[in-house]
């Protein structure tokens, strides 16, 4: 029998950076510049482009169903964002800025039969996902879906890997961990650099307060390092977080995964060799260019 918690990260790892380009595609940051947002830094068109299928969300909401960013950063641009843009315009720079992004990666693969093929497979997988209790998944899976494969693949790769996170927030909720502890203790098992987490806007205090919280648990030690206890949680979290995403996946099948794998491969590789993602992900997926398959 498949072993769909280990698909449902496997897939997220292959479909995470497709989606995650809305954020770096220049296509994208044209589109966001001329509704007026500052693209000269990274965070107010990401609260934006991500928060608006929540409609015009408070800060608290945002903070929220994002967890992990200081309530500080996210009332930097929440609500000022929608004091920009309404979220209907949001909505719609976004679609069009993924548009002229992927066409760009995607170049004549664009018509190919295998995207369209991996786009319904995706779709499949997103449609067949749980919504409850997923917030942010749920807002996306509100939206139309677009007619254009591409943009398909990119839309149902948005809710699945929504759909991960809130259920990744419900993980570390069951594990005891607030927005800044989750940090702390993902950067002590050495996932990422702590650098990597600065942006989201915890202080140099708020940062080792969290750290002493973990060591009153038994969960870091002195250097800040993980624990054995540490580690353990973190692997639980993450064991909770593939089971509860895997859903999706099962009602593709075995099968219907390998395939979605195969065919969506060449689209990772094209987003990929943009070089336009972070070398470093705070996600812990690889974000720099492998071989194309063979």
């Amino acid at each position: 029998m498949a072993d769909f918690p280990s698909l449902a990260r496997q897939t997220w790892h292959q479909l995470e950076p497709v989606y995650a380009s809305v954020y770096f595609a220049p296509q994208v940051a044209a589109e966001t510049t001329a509704l007026g947002y500052d693209t000269t830094e990274r965070w107010p068109s990401y609260f934006a482009l991500r928060a608006a299928p929540l409609g015009p969300a408070a800060p608290e909401t945002v903070t929220a169903t994002f967890y992990s960013f200081s309530p500080r950063t996210v009332s930097a641009h929440v609500p000022a964002a929608w004091k920009t843009a309404a979220p209907e315009a949001v909505l719609a720079a976004r679609t069009r800025g993924v548009d002229a992004a992927l066409r760009a990666v995607l170049g004549d693969r664009i018509t190919e039969d295998g995207l369209t093929e991996a786009a319904a497979l995706a779709r499949t997988a997103a449609e067949a996902a749980d919504l409850a209790g997923r917030p942010l998944a749920a807002a996306n899976a509100a939206l139309p879906w677009p007619e254009e494969p591409h943009l398909v693949l990119w839309q149902a790769a948005n809710i699945l890997r929504e759909h991960r996170g809130d259920g990744h927030l419900a993980a570390l909720l069951t594990a005891g961990l607030d927005g800044c502890e989750a940090l702390v203790s993902f950067a002590a098992v050495g996932a990422a650099p702590v650098e990597n987490f600065a942006s989201r806007g915890w202080s140099a205090q708020e940062w080792a307060a969290a750290g002493r919280r973990l060591a009153a648990r038994g969960l870091v030690d002195a250097d800040g390092a993980a624990t054995d206890a540490g580690r353990a949680l973190r692997h639980e979290v993450e064991r909770r977080t593939d089971e509860s995403a895997a859903a999706p996946y099962r009602a593709l099948g075995d099968a219907g995964c390998a395939r979605l794998a195969q065919l969506s491969r060449p689209v990772l590789a094209a987003v990929l060799e943009t070089g336009l993602l972070p070398t470093h992900s705070t996600l812990g997926i690889l974000t720099v260019p492998t071989p194309a398959p063979r």
